[in-house]
């Protein structure tokens, strides 16, 4: 049996065999340590099965494999049909699917399998949009458990009151129950990034209120949009501002209340009294 894809030793065989480089267009590191892989792995459900975006030359991949019934993996980058053949072809229960992530429809592989787990080490440059249409998903994903650039982990874990809270803590804070694993440095990658990773686990909340989810990200993303600035002005450009006043008002908040100091769940009672108009 061959050593683990993500050994130093394997990932330079592996690279040098088919004259592979890293794409940066792609957002492509490939993972060189195999404690990293193996821990987001079974920090995982570890049953069912696994989806994975973006698996490089195999190393979550194949982690994955020795855990779940079934993994299915999107690749964008078509270089790597011969190398995953190659890496993977010791699990069977491993499906490749080449393309672009964001355009693809997870509702077949959720039909099959009722509801599923992802794991991925995502590029940096597609994260916010993967993970959000991940979150569209609902219940049908109760956990997903990412590597993601160590910034974005502080964003997605942010308290209210922080500078690192933003519209996208309170967007992933609705949703998921959310738990920043262990940090994974650059030097964990080769090429070896500028910016530390982190990984990042999801834990879908099963008390969210029933508002649709596109709408109010929207309104969150709206009440964001400065944050040097108060809510209320931020409100006004869409509501005036008499009724921005009103909506803040009758939800308790202060006129010079600012975005980062309200929690999720106000954010909520503002879609809420919004919606009345």
């Amino acid at each position: 049996m061959n050593k683990p894809i993500a050994t130093i030793a394997r990932t330079r065989e592996i690279l040098n065999k088919y004259d592979l480089r890293a794409k940066k267009g792609y957002g492509q590191n490939f993972i060189t340590d195999v404690s990293v892989v193996a821990r987001m792995a079974d920090s995982t459900s570890c049953q069912g099965t696994a989806v994975e975006i973006g698996p490089g030359i195999g190393s979550l991949t194949e982690q994955l494999a020795q855990r779940f019934d079934r993994v299915i993996a999107y690749e964008i980058d078509e270089r790597l049909k011969e190398v995953l053949a190659d890496t993977l072809q010791e699990y069977p229960n491993v499906e490749i699917r080449f393309g672009d992530f964001l355009t693809q429809d997870l509702d077949d592989v959720i039909r099959e399998a009722g509801e599923i787990t992802v794991a991925a080490n995502l590029p940096y440059y597609i994260t916010t949009p993967v993970l959000f249409k991940l979150f569209e998903y609902g219940q049908k994903i109760p956990d997903i458990t990412v590597m993601v650039q160590k910034e974005v982990a502080d964003r997605f874990t942010a308290l209210p009151g922080t500078k690192e809270y933003s519209a996208l803590s309170v967007e992933g804070q609705y949703l998921y129950t959310i738990k920043r694993l262990f940090t994974v440095p650059r030097t964990s990658f080769s090429p070896s990034p500028n910016v530390d990773s982190a990984v990042v686990q999801f834990l879908r909340r099963p008390d969210t209120e029933d508002i649709p989810v596109g709408e109010f990200f929207a309104f969150v993303r709206e009440c964001f949009k400065q944050r040097r600035k108060t809510l209320q002005n931020n409100l006004k450009d869409n509501y005036g501002s008499e009724r921005s006043a009103e909506i803040l008002a009758n939800c308790g908040f202060s006129a010079s209340v600012r975005p980062q100091e309200l929690t999720c769940d106000d954010y909520v009672k503002l879609y809420q009294e919004v919606c009345h108009d």
